[in-house]
């Protein structure tokens, strides 16, 4: 059985590994963080701090797109954008990756704190009832700060994660 993630789709392109998990993986990413791909590709500001690395990051972004944008994927992405909250088919990457795309909606639930691609992630946890993977400390801290009931993992927490991870019966352990 594959384990499930919420995550941003610039995420697989910045740390490669999420590719290559020791197990199973079904990546759940809301459709407008793959929109984001499409500006952080064209924009001028980096994405990386090192020139070389933001060049890789790029490129990687790059190949991403062409991923979404191929006719199969294009086809199953565009039946998920026909109403809100709907899972695309799954789209295998590898043996052990699959991505399935969310058109998540977001709602302001949490209001000016938190920004509306984050809502939506938060939101595609609640919904799917599978944990987020990021690298952003401040997301971290706004999930913990508004005591939303979501799992959370860090990016550099991912193998942990895949392999033994934690469930929503641990946290309730005192």
């Amino acid at each position: 059985m594959s384990r499930r993630f919420v995550i941003e789709a610039v995420l697989v392109a910045i740390y490669g590994e999420l590719l290559a998990p020791s197990q199973p993986v079904e990546y759940l990413i809301p459709y407008n963080t793959i929109m984001e791909l499409y500006e952080m590709k064209d924009s001028p500001e980096p994405v990386m701090p090192e020139a070389d690395d933001d060049a890789h990051v790029k490129q990687k972004i790059g190949e991403l797109i062409a991923f979404f944008d191929d006719s199969f994927n294009k086809k199953k992405l565009e039946r998920a954008l026909l109403a809100p909250w709907r899972l695309s088919p799954p789209l295998p990457i590898n043996d052990n990756v699959t991505f399935t795309v969310v058109n998540a909606m977001e709602n302001a639930q949490y209001g000016e704190a938190v920004d509306p691609i984050e809502t939506e992630i938060i939101l595609t946890s609640l919904r799917e009832q599978a944990p987020i993977v990021t690298d952003q400390v401040e997301l971290m801290d706004k999930i913990i700060q508004a005591e939303i009931p979501v799992q959370v993992y860090d990016v550099y927490d991912f193998d942990f994660a895949v392999e033994q991870g934690i469930t929503a019966d641990d946290w309730m352990q005192p």
